[in-house]
């Protein structure tokens, strides 16, 4: 599952939406959308993020989380490290070898390095 399928599904059981009633709404498949919620399909398009939005009729904060969330969301990321320092594609590499065996916690300290380094920086 996906940060964006993860905040999707909160809201949709929420809301009390079924997945069928949902789809209908936002013009996709119910499978589409499963698929979406569960992180078998890669990031959602801009424009069905906003069908989203206006469908839960989200405020301005939680629309931009979710627009957030659907950024940060492909289940399935390429690093190219090219031009960069050999360091950079073995962590890559390796990251992408071990991450399916870290514990959650192990996940939560490597977001915490990145979360720190991104308020470093002023993003």
């Amino acid at each position: 599952m996906t940060p964006f399928g993860r905040k999707l599904r909160e809201l949709r059981k929420a809301r009390g939406a079924t997945m069928k009633e949902m789809a209908a709404a936002l013009r996709v498949t119910p499978a589409y959308l499963s698929a979406l919620e569960h992180g078998k399909r890669g990031r959602p398009s801009w424009r069905l993020v906003q069908a989203i939005v206006g469908y839960f009729n989200v405020i301005w904060d939680e629309a931009e989380e979710l627009e957030r969330l659907a950024r940060i969301s492909h289940p399935r990321v390429v690093i190219d490290t090219s031009g960069l320092a050999p360091e950079a594609t073995e962590a890559a590499n390796r990251l992408a070898e071990e991450i399916g065996d870290m514990s959650p916690a192990e996940i939560a300290r490597l977001l915490s390095v990145l979360d720190a380094r991104k308020r470093r920086r002023g993003k």
